[in-house]
């Protein structure tokens, strides 16, 4: 059985899906973006949009009943492999020892025009 996860403290869905959806104690979110939940602003620079992006993961994570440390995969798509540096500062931040596995790719373009987008897997 499948559960639905929602929240307004993450960038609400812009098409036909879900946040997150929990199956079997894993929780599966859909890309985040840096989109600030309470105004829809997106902040300047590669590392601001990494902090808003990360934060909203982190809110939707809790949302589900886990946690930045409970992450085992991350997919990053970045728009610009040249900010890969400053996203990995900030991605340093938010995610605890152990890292969780992860695959960073460019991109041609993202929803909204934004910097990066963020997937992840994590376990409850």
């Amino acid at each position: 059985m499948k559960n639905v996860i929602s929240t307004d403290k993450a960038p609400a869905a812009i098409g036909p899906y879900s946040q997150a959806i929990e199956v079997n104690g894993m929780v599966y979110t859909s890309g985040v973006i840096p989109v600030v939940p309470e105004t829809g602003e997106i902040p300047e620079g590669s590392a601001a949009q990494a902090e808003q992006a990360f934060a909203n993961m982190k809110n939707l994570l809790e949302a589900a009943g886990t946690g930045m440390d409970k992450v085992v995969k991350t997919t990053v798509f970045i728009k610009e492999m040249n900010d890969f540096g400053a996203i990995n500062e900030v991605y340093a931040k938010f995610f605890p020892s152990p890292y969780p596995s992860r695959s960073c790719v460019e991109v041609a373009r993202l929803p909204k025009d934004v910097m990066l987008e963020i997937e992840a897997i994590a376990i409850k």
